[in-house]
């Protein structure tokens, strides 16, 4: 039976589903997605977890009662302190993997581990070339959401994150039409989060200071910001163990889920016994 409700915080209601029992494993989705991206992961890991998922701010069924600057890492905090969840495994797709390394960072004790995934980084210059074709997608796509044509921004997410810059191909049509539709979804809400409070100082100055099991994933068609930051927290992170999918962009969870969910689940079996639940 799965759990849904919303967690009131800082002028916002957050959507949040609960399904399964045991330690908390919860799933952060990227910036171009929704909570709906964990379905594959969910199915697998709530037979033997408490697996947890939400929408953050500005996404999916959450809901905005007034724009104003906040903290996803304060929202995080909120949806564990609502369901009691004194520590987690937190496992993040981009800007999801970048809430998770930076709540790792403000709120240590609350964390078991970590699974950034195509992950942002701040606070370092990860790439200061990018490639010609990479960074000419980038400028038409912002060229297009200047212009507010949606239908054509939603294409270019397909592009970007689903196909890779760098793919010779295509990823399959059921994630490039999931990705699209999310995307699609979240351009017709018209919801203003507010402005999004960063930590000061950045992660990328301060991964040294990450202290808990750390698995790190990239697809090896990602962009190339995602690639360098795997590497610089690969490079930075003690103990930090990083694979690369291959075939595979921006969300290898949805592409690969099989591949993913057994390097998930031999990350999770590897870690120690745990008290807290």
């Amino acid at each position: 039976m799965t759990e849904t409700g919303y967690v009131e915080t800082n002028r916002g209601r957050l959507y949040y589903e609960v399904a399964g029992e045991g330690e908390a494993l919860v799933f952060i989705h990227a910036g171009i997605a929704d909570s709906s991206m964990w379905d594959p992961q969910v199915e697998v890991f709530q037979g033997q977890y408490r697996v947890i998922r939400y929408d953050t701010r500005g996404y999916g069924r959450s809901e905005t009662l007034e724009p104003m600057p906040y903290s996803n890492r304060d929202d995080l905090r909120a949806v564990l302190d609502a369901l009691h969840v004194e520590k987690a495994i937190l496992v993040g797709c981009s800007r999801g993997g970048q809430i998770a390394v930076d709540f790792a960072l403000e709120f240590p004790g609350r964390v078991r581990a970590i699974v950034p995934v195509c992950a942002g980084l701040r606070g370092v210059d990860l790439v200061p070339d990018m490639p010609a074709d990479e960074a000419a997608l980038f400028e038409e796509a912002e060229a297009a959401e200047a212009a507010g044509d949606w239908e054509r921004v939603a294409e270019y997410d397909v592009r970007i994150w689903a196909d890779g810059v760098m793919r010779g191909g295509t990823a399959l049509e059921a994630v490039r039409d999931k990705v699209r539709q999310m995307c699609l979804k979240l351009y017709a809400r018209g919801d203003d989060p507010g402005t999004p409070i960063p930590l000061e100082p950045p992660a990328g100055l301060r991964l040294g200071e990450i202290a808990v099991p750390t698995l790190i994933i990239v697809g090896a068609f990602d962009t190339s910001h995602a690639r360098a930051a795997a590497d610089v927290m690969a490079a930075g992170i003690a103990g930090a163990r990083k694979v690369v999918i291959e075939n595979s962009a921006h969300v290898p969870s949805m592409e690969h889920p099989e591949l993913f969910n057994q390097i998930l689940g031999e990350f999770l079996d590897s870690l120690p016994a745990s008290v807290d639940v």
